[in-house]
């Protein structure tokens, strides 16, 4: 009797299926899992064993993307495997498969992404500056979103949905978008610009138009100046690019300029002496080329001498000390040689 009421609860369905067939599928279901976890675990050691015995880093990618297949996966693909062991409505089929599908295409982006890391930080540890390796982090993120888009329209597609219809409408919504951000666009096009291409890197001194200063970061749509008096100069990245630009970090030489007058009562023969008086002055100066020392106009109160040398060294401050040191030796010499420094005067006659 026991036996066969036992019999009878073994037969009873629910849901098109009996007792027993829910019971093989659940115990396929826990050796399927058993398998995939003692399979991941085989694979992960033979790996880990293999990485050992190697210099590569591609074993350790792979030891990264196996290790990445977490028990929520193999547990559904598991359900998947026993599913043509039991009586499925078509709906809850059509569900577990597209759950199935997005499972599967997350994977692989996530496999995907472990591998774009790798290529992306390998670029980058060759490079020594901070702006390249930032560069190269925010383009491997720019590829990582478009692996992601990428998948979701496989993954629609598989679904049944019409992707070209899809894709017609967000090539038309991107256009809007291009022209409702078409500043934004610039500046972020532009800022891969300066990374790569490198007309100046943080710490060099640039000069664009009325705006100089020292290269203090370079975003994704500004970068960051620091003048000489102290305050931030915050300039967009397309204006950097798109404008005449001067770069004096790689400079080997300064030009210097500048121009001083005498009076008119000055003697002639005291004239054509001062252009190598200056000469001297400057060629005994640290890091300097002399150039040139005219007498060259006559201007309303002065005698006019124009002056041309070059610092060979890049240092600013240095530029500033030496000119000064220039300028106070040339007032030194000039008061022991009787010579005058004009200025402005008006002389009136009167009757």
């Amino acid at each position: 009797m026991f036996n066969q009421l036992s019999q009878a609860d073994w037969n009873v369905t629910f849901l098109g299926n009996s007792v027993l067939d829910y019971l093989i599928a659940l115990g396929l279901f826990a050796a399927f899992c058993v398998v995939f976890r003692i399979f991941q675990k085989i694979i992960l050691k033979r790996l880990e064993k293999l990485a050992g015995k190697t210099e590569t880093e591609i074993d350790d990618i792979l030891i990264e993307a196996v290790r990445s297949l977490t028990p929520p996966f193999y547990y559904f693909v598991s359900l998947y495997l026993v599913l043509p062991f039991l009586v499925i409505s078509a709906g809850v089929l059509g569900f577990i498969k597209g759950v199935l599908v997005i499972l599967i295409m997350y994977q692989i982006i996530k496999s995907l992404q472990i591998v774009i890391d790798y290529i992306f930080e390998k670029l980058a540890g060759k490079k020594e500056d901070a702006g390249t390796k930032l560069a190269f982090a925010y383009l491997g993120k720019f590829v990582k979103i478009a692996v992601w888009v990428l998948g979701i329209l496989l993954v629609l597609s598989n679904l049944g949905v019409n992707v070209n219809s899809l894709l017609a409408g967000l090539g038309i919504g991107g256009v809007a978008f291009a022209f409702a951000f078409k500043n934004i666009l610039g500046d972020l096009f532009s800022s891969f610009v300066i990374f790569f291409d490198k007309p100046f890197l943080p710490g060099d001194f640039i000069m664009m138009g009325d705006i100089k200063g020292t290269v203090q970061k370079i975003g994704i749509k500004t970068t960051r100046l620091r003048a000489r008096t102290g305050e931030e100069i915050i300039v967009a990245n397309q204006a950097l690019t798109s404008a005449k630009l001067f770069n004096y970090k790689n400079i080997e030489e300064r030009k210097a300029t500048f121009s001083f007058g005498v009076t008119y009562e000055t003697a002639t023969e005291k004239l054509k002496e001062i252009p190598q008086m200056v000469a001297e002055i400057i060629s005994g100066m640290e890091k300097t080329r002399f150039e040139r020392a005219h007498f060259n106009r006559f201007d309303d109160s002065a005698l006019n001498f124009d002056v041309l040398y070059f610092m060979t060294v890049r240092d600013y401050a240095k530029y500033l000390d030496t000119q000064q040191a220039i300028n106070l030796k040339i007032l030194e010499k000039f008061e022991k040689e009787g010579i005058e420094m004009a200025y402005p005067t008006r002389t009136v006659y009167s009757k």
